[in-house]
């Protein structure tokens, strides 16, 4: 049974380093899930404050995968209007995937854009405005891919720590 929830683990690892990429799946906290499944294991010993420090770790880079895109749209000349055009944009990608992966990169993109323009901004201001959003989008993506390949990490070694209770037949 450790093997099979070991397998399992891990395919949740790989999954949020894939969620890292994927709007759909929040990356760091599908690893986070596998760390979880680690520690059910009789090999692995559950260290509750171990898990409890990487779940409000992963929450948070959920939560700043959001916020990040509007503080872009705002430190690249963009007024409130376009800090909500950005907001806007990344719900309609979620929930309206039109363009795959590609659209939760555009709609904040053209979010923030429209949101500028609205505002009256001109075109010069309303597109820095939505390459700031690009730009956090970027960010918060490259952090959450981080936190999945340090949860990994951290995967890999409890499992080299006790790999001989895990693999014992």
């Amino acid at each position: 049974m450790d093997i099979f929830l070991t397998i399992i683990a891990f395919l949740f690892m790989l999954l949020g380093i894939i969620g890292s990429f994927l709007p759909v799946l929040p990356g760091p906290f599908t690893s986070w899930i596998g760390l979880l499944i680690l520690h059910f294991t009789n090999a692995v010993p559950k260290n509750w404050t171990f898990l409890i420090i990487t779940l409000i770790i992963a929450i948070l880079i959920w939560l700043i995968d959001y916020i990040i895109p509007a503080i872009g749209t705002k430190k690249f000349g963009g007024s409130r209007a376009g800090m909500f055009g950005t907001i806007v944009g990344l719900l309609f990608a979620i929930f309206f995937p039109i363009l795959g992966f590609f659209g939760i990169i555009i709609w904040p993109f053209i979010g923030a854009l429209a949101g500028e323009l609205i505002n009256k901004s001109d075109s010069n201001t309303a597109v820095k405005a939505a390459f700031g959003s690009l730009i956090g989008f970027l960010t918060g993506t490259f952090l959450k891919f981080v936190v999945s390949v340090i949860y990994l990490g951290l995967f890999i070694m409890e499992v080299w720590n006790y790999k001989s209770a895990i693999f014992t037949f």
